[in-house]
């Protein structure tokens, strides 16, 4: 298991994406893009996904960070290509790390 901390930011007509909308864009992105994503086990699987604060709906912002858990490496290069080129003009992928907390 691998986890990936990334920034992003959300601008245009993006700010107006909830919170719960900005999850499934980025869970729907990152299946088009093939990326190893590590899900939950349990009666509801989901991605192991998390974005740090919700941001409230009309605003925009340089810098949101989200953490993503992998069940196989990626390049942190390969990740933020990949996933850049799913994603709607307004989110940009502007950096990636690992995470090793």
């Amino acid at each position: 298991m691998y986890k990936i901390a990334f920034v992003f930011a959300k601008k245009g007509q993006m700010r107006f994406i909830s919170h719960l909308d900005l999850m499934r864009l980025f869970t729907r992105a990152m299946r088009r893009a093939q990326i190893p994503v590590k899900i939950t086990e349990g009666f509801n699987p989901h991605p192991k996904l998390s974005i740090k604060r919700a941001l409230k709906l009309g605003l925009e912002s340089d810098n949101e960070e989200a953490a993503i858990v992998l069940k196989g490496w990626l390049g942190l290069e390969d990740f933020k290509e990949r996933l850049q080129k799913q994603l709607p003009e307004g989110i940009q992928v502007k950096d990636a790390k690992r995470d090793f907390n």
